[in-house]
């Protein structure tokens, strides 16, 4: 009992997932409100046994997993992630005949498996955690069935997820066929015990890549734009957020753990990775008049400054990609909350960016919301979101790499501009037809709290987050 103790977050919700399964497979259609309420508990539940669940057992599982404060950071993020991603299809889909009871469920697995991604201490355990969510994603991103917009994002995604797939378990065989081990400690000795030989170095590079594809960081990021575009909305809110954040956080562990020794090989990839996803993130997204399409491109551009603390490779640097996440997340989660309420007078769903022409004066409480969050996505003072940009590059020039700390805020005022963009068609161009107003209190109140933690007063949360995600990044080293 002593190893199940610290994974009662992931037993709460693979029991209740598999419970609610039976309850969708019975109930069909009907019980769907109830699977979705249902699955928010877990969740809830499950971030509550958080804290209740050991965090300093280390090595659980004969090494397999790790119940250290790092995932607990991770999965304390994640989770009520997941729980605004399913409060959010519950309105959105509540017109149509595509919300059955099985989302609540898919979005759950996934969540299993983003645990597993974050908590894991060895290359199987990593490989089997990132399938499980992989195959649920991959469901979600097609849940539309009569879109056919949604189904070409979900065989876009599974294609290119495959392929991925397929080269990071080629990186994790040439690991183990030149070490002898799947262990991340054992991978460690091994690199550190001589220079890295070819064949570690080509498994370093495929293994990386199939976590980039994972993370949407260029150049594995060609998928990004066409299914955060084609997925439904709650579903794109979804990746944006918690898989993301896994990736990024499976990553890191990987570089700081498994491959420490080589931190000189895998930081060239890194610095490459994080400058060509700021400025591709920054440049593509110029041109965009779709909003989701355009909050994909800032899903890129972000992870590349998140990319840029992993660069430093020091615990400060890792302390400040764990905050910089969980900022991201609530930014991220509260504008694509703001996007499910963009309809037009037939509650028809909208998201041309031109559709917000004027919104200042037609919903200025809506305006001023969205308008907190790109300001914030923008990292523009005194907004929340200029705090964690900081971090990273602080950790950077403290690393010595003070040009890639130059590079990285170049970008921040290249990619400003589309942030700002919206924000001007909000407030200065002439009105478009008004938004049907949208009567869901539980997502009004996300939106504002959302946008309060990202405000000014976001602010008094710089000692408490930055003392938890110290001691969290701390267990990596």
């Amino acid at each position: 009992m002593n190893q199940f103790a610290p994974i009662l977050p992931e037993i709460i919700l693979t029991v209740g997932g598999i419970a609610l399964m039976m309850v969708a497979a019975f109930g069909g259609r009907r019980s769907a409100g109830t699977v979705s309420w249902a699955a928010v508990a877990l969740l809830l539940v499950a971030t509550v046994a958080l804290i209740g669940a050991p965090s300093h057992a280390g090595p659980i599982f004969y090494g397999q997993l790790s119940a250290d404060l790092f995932a607990s950071f991770g999965k304390a993020i994640m989770f009520p992630a997941a729980a605004v991603a399913i409060i959010a299809a519950h309105g959105w889909f509540e017109r149509g005949t595509e919300h059955s009871a099985e989302y609540p469920v898919l979005i759950l697995f996934s969540v299993v498996g983003m645990s597993v991604m974050v908590s894991a201490t060895s290359l199987v355990t990593l490989y089997v955690g990132l399938e499980l969510q992989s195959l649920a994603a991959y469901v979600l991103a097609s849940y539309r069935r009569s879109d056919e917009r949604s189904a070409e994002a979900g065989l876009k995604y599974f294609v290119l997820g495959a392929l991925a797939s397929g080269i990071l378990l080629y990186g994790i065989s040439l690991l183990y066929g030149f070490t002898g081990t799947m262990n991340f400690t054992g991978l460690a000795a091994a690199f550190g015990r001589e220079a890295p030989s070819l064949g570690l170095l080509f498994g370093l590079v495929f293994v990386l890549a199939g976590l980039a594809f994972k993370a949407s960081a260029v150049p594995f990021h060609m998928w990004t734009p066409d299914v955060y575009e084609g997925a439904p909305t709650p579903v794109t809110a979804f990746f944006a957020s918690a898989p993301k954040v896994a990736a990024v956080l499976l990553a890191t562990r990987v570089c700081m753990e498994a491959l420490g020794p080589a931190t000189d090989a895998w930081r060239q990839i890194v610095i490459f990775a994080a400058l060509a996803s700021i400025f591709l993130g920054a440049v593509a997204a110029y041109g965009q008049t779709n909003i989701k399409r355009l909050l994909a491109y800032s899903s890129i551009n972000n992870i590349g400054f998140a990319m840029v603390g992993l660069a430093a490779g020091t615990a400060q640097g890792a302390s400040s990609v764990l905050f910089y996440l969980a900022v991201y997340i609530v930014m991220t989660l509260g504008a694509f909350l703001c996007v499910l309420w963009m309809r037009d007078k037939a509650g028809e769903p909208v998201e041309e960016i031109s559709s917000l022409s004027g919104l200042s004066q037609t919903r200025p409480g809506f305006a001023l919301a969205l308008a907190v969050f790109m300001f914030s996505l923008a990292g523009i003072p005194p907004l929340f979101g200029f705090w964690p940009k900081l971090l990273v590059f602080n950790a950077a020039v403290d690393a010595g790499y003070i040009a890639l700390a130059v590079a990285g805020i170049v970008g921040t005022v290249v990619g400003a501009y589309y942030y700002l963009k919206i924000i001007k068609v909000m407030y200065m161009d002439e009105p478009a037809p008004a938004f049907k107003r949208v009567r869901q209190p539980v997502q009004g109140a996300l939106i504002v709290l959302a946008a309060i933690a990202v405000s000014p007063l976001g602010y008094l949360l710089i000692g408490p987050l930055g003392e938890l995600s110290d001691r969290a990044a701390g267990t990596l080293f």
